[in-house]
């Protein structure tokens, strides 16, 4: 997987360019990996972060979406899923890179609790499988049971929830 800039416009870059991924893997055009890492920001970021945004959610409410097998080369090659989970999967990674925004720019972050469930449900089916130095995630974090809802959703995705960035 190419490095990955984890900075504010890195990550409206990375959402831009998972939109698109989605988009393209929807309507059957996901397996090209350039489809999920050409996201342009250009003079624009937040007009190409909309952009993707609506065209992703135009591709997602296509008929048929949830059965039609998605392409997720981040995952493997040739690796695909049932629509429903990809979009969980895409849900997932808005909601946790928006704990990423907020940690970097220093503001608190906790999901409302339907939006929280939902994404944690999706967090829960990560395999351990694959994780390591490189991949999309690392180890799962231990939490009280008692922790925020917030919290156990980035636990299992390897983001400390008491993490700030350090002195620029």
């Amino acid at each position: 997987m190419p490095g990955l800039d984890w900075t504010p416009y890195g990550l409206l870059r990375h959402l831009v360019s998972q939109n698109q991924g989605f988009a393209a893997s929807a309507r059957g055009a996901g397996e090209a990996w350039v489809v999920w890492h050409d996201g342009d920001l250009a003079d624009d970021p937040a007009g190409a972060y909309e952009a993707s945004a609506d065209d992703v959610t135009a591709a997602f409410a296509e008929d048929g979406v949830l059965e039609r097998r998605f392409a997720l080369p981040e995952v493997g090659e040739g690796f695909t899923v049932p629509g429903q989970v990809a979009i969980g999967f895409h849900l997932l990674d808005h909601v946790v890179h928006a704990w990423d925004v907020a940690v970097a720019i220093g503001e608190r972050w906790e999901p409302a609790g339907e939006l929280a469930d939902a994404a944690l449900r999706v967090a829960a089916r990560v395999p351990d499988e694959g994780r390591g130095a490189g991949a999309a995630f690392r180890r799962r974090l231990a939490l009280d049971d008692d922790a925020a809802p917030g919290d156990r959703l980035l636990a299992p995705l390897d983001r400390d929830p008491s993490w700030t960035p350090g002195p620029c």
